[in-house]
């Protein structure tokens, strides 16, 4: 939908811990419009940020759709950003809904966050497109043959077919380890993952030992490639890159620009990479602004001003390219009143 006039009204669900980004669409709004965030839990730090902040029902809530379009009627919303790997395929499949509200739902396609969000499709897919990934088993059996026979050592890395962050991540040092981790974790995801699955909702891969890297792929609102902003990654801290710093290789670029033109997603893709042996290995599509997109953004590429630009139907975006590499920076925990006596500030 190309934008008849200058104001933008950018809706932010579950908008979570994700202050900066609600604050760089501030800045690069410039009063041209309001950032609106939404979260089902009154105490979401981004809420307070935000220039509109209002409480919705839970994501898998049957109104939450129609509680959404309300909004988007209500404040004439331009586009909706989703920052919640689970309501990614909700929001995809009731795209045209928005749209004929005339808001922009900045989401790919159900077959692309479908791959994303399943890791052994993610593992196949990068295969697919002749790119390397670390070896990977859905079958307990098939890794313990693999180990059996040499093809996978120890350490390994025991983690969630389905999932976000590093959230029940395992890494098991023996087969008896790797035996009872996996018993474990398929317990514990009865409740969550799809029950005709739950066989195969915990995935075996080779634990990679490499400098790691985090890559924002970006695609325009057409799926077509843009451009890939690197950094390396110093440290993590709860699944989320705390430090880093900002890189420029074209090997990188190469790679990237290969997962772009195929999987054709929508906006900023967060990718993770190892580097072993000097060869490139790719894990983890996430189809969203990743919590190590601020790297990118500091190191000076404007991903946020370049959407706004694409929505209003320009590609006035030159002057928004200006990453540097080298630059490091470092996350740090701060605390903002949420909350008094008289409710929600």
């Amino acid at each position: 939908t190309k934008l008849k006039y200058n104001m933008q009204n950018i809706l932010f669900t579950c908008a979570g811990r994700r202050n900066y980004l609600i604050n760089y669409f501030k800045e690069a709004l410039n009063g041209k419009g309001k950032v609106i965030a939404v979260d089902s839990n009154i105490f979401a730090s981004a809420l307070i940020d935000a220039d509109i902040a209002l409480h919705v029902p839970d994501i898998y809530d049957q109104t939450y759709i129609s509680k959404l379009k309300e909004i988007v009627k209500s404040h004439k919303v331009t586009a909706i950003i989703s920052l919640n790997d689970f309501e990614l395929p909700i929001l995809s499949k009731n795209k045209a809904l928005f749209e004929k509200e005339g808001a922009n739902v900045i989401v790919s396609n159900e077959d692309v966050i479908s791959i994303c969000l399943d890791k052994w499709k993610t593992y196949k897919y990068i295969k697919s497109i002749g790119l390397n990934t670390p070896k990977t088993y859905i079958s307990l059996d098939k890794a313990i043959r693999a180990i059996e026979m040499g093809k996978l050592k120890f350490p390994l890395v025991l983690k969630p077919r389905w999932g976000s962050g590093s959230i029940g991540v395992e890494f098991p040092e023996s087969l008896e380890e790797l035996i009872l981790s996996h018993k474990l974790k398929k317990i514990k995801l009865k409740n969550v993952s799809p029950k005709e699955d739950i066989d195969q909702s915990v995935i075996i891969q080779e634990k990679l030992i490499g400098k790691e890297y985090g890559m924002d792929i970006v695609n325009n609102f057409k799926g077509q490639y843009f451009g890939t902003f690197v950094r390396e990654k110093i440290s993590m801290r709860s699944g989320e890159t705390d430090k880093a710093t900002s890189v420029i290789d074209t090997r990188f670029d190469t790679i990237c620009e290969k997962i772009g033109n195929n999987l054709r997603h929508i906006g900023c893709l967060d990718c993770d990479a190892f580097l072993v042996d000097n060869e490139l290995y790719v894990l983890e599509l996430n189809p969203r602004f990743g919590g190590g997109y601020p790297f990118s953004h500091e190191a000076g590429i404007n991903v946020v001003a370049i959407y706004l630009e694409w929505l209003r139907g320009g590609n006035n975006i030159e002057k928004h390219k200006n990453y540097k590499e080298g630059v490091t920076f470092s996350k740090y925990d701060q605390l903002i009143k949420v909350h008094d006596r008289d409710g929600l500030l």
